[in-house]
């Protein structure tokens, strides 16, 4: 029986499109005589793209590549669902800017790792990482695993089932606690996405504490179907927004910094979450493809697209021989490097990494 992520790509109906002459049609070329690299992307916003970029020891495995995130060393960050039986695998994994394998840890989070983002706290950095599935937690970590606190689902916001916090288990519903990922504010507070639960906002202090909540199921306008992923995009540094990837309804929406609905941008492909770099922001769609849109979340450029074969037969997320190089399947999350290269995670059986180098 297909899962509720399946279910949404198989079921969707919702056309993909962007604005006449917004961007120019992609390239996709090969970049040397082998053909073994490939670049992609229309002029201005062209990447060497390098599928399967970072490789794991023989004693790992992928088991569903969920996101990605970049420490100030330039080290990635990768973390996959994992399977609930298999605790003694770890669910994230770190590479240095080269690929090369360092370290593995988070077993506990084996059977529902989702969510993973690199901050700076003064002088030191730390992972924040987020679960689903029958763990239903989220954390704080030092870059190499060790935890700073665990918490699991705030029972004071007065939304959840009974024993939801104490005893988590694989069940899905409005009244769940299902977190998908995170965005940070300048006063040490965090954001957390209850994407596939409650599809709540939780606002926490810096200490994991919770303040308050903000959206709910609902049809749009501040609130969501699948508020997957969220940012806080600072590219106007005197007027920063909230924005929140409201998947399901293949929108963004943007908020004001005291959290006053803005306005809904359309036109993407169960879009799961977001960054930035300089004017950029990127956004990994399900649907097959990136997109990297303005301060005014205009389309600049997509990436890698591939959607109507894609969407046309859901099952090619578990038939890597059937992916396409220079092109994605369902990319998940997307992070950038401090020079503009993008790391992406895509949701397929088998897991898969991608790196971008950007080259204009």
């Amino acid at each position: 029986m297909p899962n509720r992520r399946e279910a949404i790509l198989a079921g969707t109906s919702l056309a993909l499109t962007a604005a006449t002459g917004m961007f120019s049609a992609p390239a996709v070329r090969a970049s040397d005589k082998s053909g073994s690299k490939m670049v992609i992307g229309p002029d201005g916003y062209e990447f060497e793209i390098q599928h399967n970029w970072p490789q794991l020891p023989d004693k790992y495995h992928w088991q569903t590549t969920h996101n990605v995130a970049v420490d100030s060393q330039q080290n990635l960050y990768v973390i996959h669902e994992g399977r609930e039986n298999l605790k003694d695998h770890p669910s994230i994994f770190v590479f240095d800017n080269q690929g090369k394998f360092i370290r593995a840890f988070g077993e506990q989070f084996q059977g529902g790792g989702h969510g993973i983002e690199v901050r700076k706290e003064g002088n030191e950095e730390f992972l924040y990482v987020c679960a689903y599935q029958q763990v239903k937690s989220f954390a704080k970590l030092s870059l190499t695993g060790e935890t700073v606190w665990q918490k699991y689902a705030p029972m004071e916001s007065g939304i959840y089932a009974e024993g939801e916090a104490k005893d988590p288990k694989k069940v899905w519903g409005r009244d769940r606690f299902m977190p998908t990922n995170f965005a940070f504010l300048d006063n040490g507070d965090f954001y957390l996405a209850d994407g596939y639960g409650s599809f709540f906002v939780h606002h926490y202090d810096k200490d994991g504490n919770w303040k308050s909540k903000f959206g709910g199921p609902g049809d749009g306008e501040g609130t969501f179907a699948t508020p997957h992923g969220i940012w806080i995009d600072k590219r106007d540094a005197q007027n920063p927004k909230t924005v929140v990837c409201d998947r399901a309804h293949h929108t963004l929406q943007v908020f004001a910094a005291d959290g006053t609905y803005e306005k809904t941008v359309s036109g993407f492909g169960l879009p799961a979450n977001l960054d930035t770099w300089n004017d950029w922001m990127i956004v990994p769609e399900l649907h097959a493809r990136l997109s990297i849109i303005d301060k005014d979340y205009n389309v600049l450029a997509q990436l890698g697209a591939d959607v109507d074969r894609i969407k046309a037969d859901g099952k090619i997320r578990n038939q890597p021989d059937n992916w396409l190089e220079g092109k994605f399947v369902h990319p998940h999350d997307a992070c950038f490097g401090p020079e503009g290269d993008i790391f992406v995670a895509e949701w397929v059986a088998t897991g898969r990494v991608s790196k971008l180098k950007r080259l204009t």
